[in-house]
This record gives structure tokens, sequence and C-alpha cells, in this order.
């Protein structure tokens, strides 16, 4: 079913863009697109298959979580990129909020073989942003606990790291620096008891209308092509011929929201695209201890601003929507409001 399902992904500067993602964002030509199309085809296979070979090879295994810590998050809104090396040099505090957990499950067979060990951090994993294929920081981590683990699969999920970020960064040793900072936080977990899940899981989905702050116009549009900003101009021109083939724009968008219960001791809570960590701050302290909240599921829509990113504006909560493609600038100003009701309610569904 539907709510049995959630793919998570770690937002990435080295990797490919896949499908409409991002159309507007780069100058490519039709080349490129024709390499992207075919790279899309080619993982929603590839993924059809790996999940037809996972359900068959299903096997008893005992799950456990714990959580460690890591600092290397860096709350990107509140301290400029170019000040944060001094700062730490000084050690000056940083500021804004970050959260800093990290969560970890393990999947153990009945004969105590470690199978694998999936962990999260709010962070984005973009120290690297060069043009050559890179995990970055969590792929770094992966290879040090399958390393540390031989034939156990490590694997990882970005939770609400939306205005977070690696800092300093752009430096490939700093990559593998904040990758083995993420792998100790695991380890550290690990040597520690482990929380042991009960059996039973329930699931909930649904998909809730985010307003748009207002539809673009054709008048706004055709007044961005000789923008001077290209991307801009580019997204005009796109939504110019969709206007013209007759195409009417919605005015909301339909964002994907989990809530999975496994046994009484974990809550996962899927929230599609670039949450904010408001989100996570708010919602572990609403539903308790053993809660994860994961944003970058299922859609990468576009930043997912909280109320207080909102009425600050800035990059991830003003006018930068078209930069993902969507017909309007900005979302309307309830965006927290509507996602928190919904996944109240999927939670109330899943913990009855």
């Amino acid at each position: 079913e539907r709510s049995q399902i959630m793919f998570t992904f770690s937002h990435n500067h080295c990797g490919p863009r896949l499908g409409d993602d991002l159309i507007d964002y780069y100058p490519v030509d039709a080349e490129q697109e024709q390499l992207v199309a075919e790279y899309t085809d080619q993982m929603v296979e590839r993924t059809v298959q790996l999940v037809g070979e996972a359900l068959s090879k299903l096997a008893p295994a005992n799950l456990c979580i714990g959580n460690g810590y890591t600092t290397f998050a860096v709350n990107r809104r509140n301290n400029r990129e170019p000040d944060v090396p001094d700062l730490i040099a000084k050690g000056i505090p940083l500021v804004g909020p970050v959260d800093h957990n990290v969560p970890v499950l393990t999947v153990t067979r009945p004969d105590g073989k470690l199978e694998a060990v999936l962990f999260g951090y709010a962070c984005h994993p973009t120290t690297l942003s060069f043009t050559t294929w890179c995990g970055d920081y969590p792929g770094f981590a992966q290879l040090e606990i399958e390393s540390k683990h031989p034939g156990t699969t490590a694997m990882f999920v970005n939770t609400c790291g939306g205005d977070q970020n690696p800092l300093p960064r752009r430096q490939v040793e700093l990559c593998e620096k904040y990758g083995h900072m993420l792998a100790v936080a695991v380890e550290d977990v690990l040597t520690e008891p482990l929380k042991p899940i009960s059996s039973g899981l329930k699931t909930a989905f649904e998909l809730v209308d985010l307003p748009y702050l207002n539809v673009v116009s054709r008048e706004e549009l055709t007044g961005l092509l000789a923008d001077s900003n290209e991307l801009k101009t580019r997204w005009a021109k796109r939504l110019l011929a969709k206007l013209d083939a007759g195409e009417e724009f919605s005015s909301a968008y339909p964002y994907p929201i989990h809530a999975w219960q496994l046994g009484r001791e974990m809550l996962i809570i899927g929230m599609g695209a670039e949450t904010v960590v408001d989100y996570a701050l708010r919602f572990k302290a609403e539903f308790g201890a053993g809660t994860w909240v994961c944003g970058y599921a299922d859609d990468m829509i576009s930043y997912i601003p909280s109320r207080r990113v909102w009425e600050e504006g800035g990059y991830e909560g003003g006018s930068n929507l078209y930069e993902y493609g969507r017909p309007a600038f900005r979302w309307a100003g309830d965006i927290e409001d509507r996602i928190s009701v919904v996944v109240q309610k999927l939670v109330n569904q899943v913990r009855q």
C-alpha cells in the first residue's frame, strides 16, 4: 500500500539531477536533458528491481534504536559561511536552532550478525559542490562504518537539515572529517546498550495541499524574460509556454507526509523536500523519545519553511520557489500549521 512505501534520499551537490527536478536551474542543452532522462529511467528500473530482490529475501531480524551526537551542522541562516572558521577558532559560540542528534537503528539477525545500520543527521550533505560523483559526508561515514563491520550495510537518512550546512566546507578533507565525526557518533551508539523495538508496524500516509501565496501571472512571467537572473528567465520562458499550450497552474502542491509506528518504541515521521530544522525539534518534543523526523522523503519540491522561517524570509522562507520550477514565488504563511495538523492526525492513527 502507498502508506508502506517511503523513499528518502540524501540531498547532494555532487550527484546527477533526476527527472524534472531543478529543471530550470541549469543551462543545459538537449543532449544533457536526454542523458538526465535516460539516467532517471535507469534509476527507476533498478530501484524496482532492488525492491523486488529485497522482498524475495525477507528473513527474521531484531531492530534496536539509540541516539548519538555530533556537532558539524551549522545553522546557515544565523551564521555567515565566511565567518564560521574565525568564530570556531576564537571559541565564539555559533547561534541559531540546530539538531545535533544522530539517530541510529540496527538490524541484527537471530545469530547475532549485524546486518545493517541506519543512521541520520540534520544537515545538508553539501560539503562539496564540484562536478565529480561523491556521496559527501554520509558516503564517507558509510564507508567507515562498513569497514569496521564487514558484511554490514550502512545507510543514511537525511533528517530536517534544510537550513543546516556543514561548515566550513568546500574541501575534500573537510568532507572526510565530517564523515568520520558522524561515523564515530554511530560507533559510540553501537558500543552502548540499545533499546529493542517490539514487534508490530502501523503506517499512515496523506498528501496535504500546500497553497502558494500567489500563483504567478502571465504579466509577471513576461516581465522576467529580460531579467538579469538567467534562472528566472528560463523559468518564465518554460511557464509561458505552458500557458500558451492552455495549461492552468495549480494554486497548491500535494505534499507527502508519512507516519510509521514500529512497535511501541519508534515513530518515524516522513516529510517531503527540504524541511528546516524547526520541524524536527517540534515533533520530537511533541511525540517523545524514539521519534525520527525525516525530511527529503518522496519528493524534492522546494524548501519547506516553518512559520518562524517564513516570517523571517530569506533563502529558505522567502520568494525562491521559482528555483524549483513551482508556478509561484512563495508558500502561503500557514504552511507549518497545515503540515502539523496532518502529522498529528497520522500519528494518532498509527498509535491507536
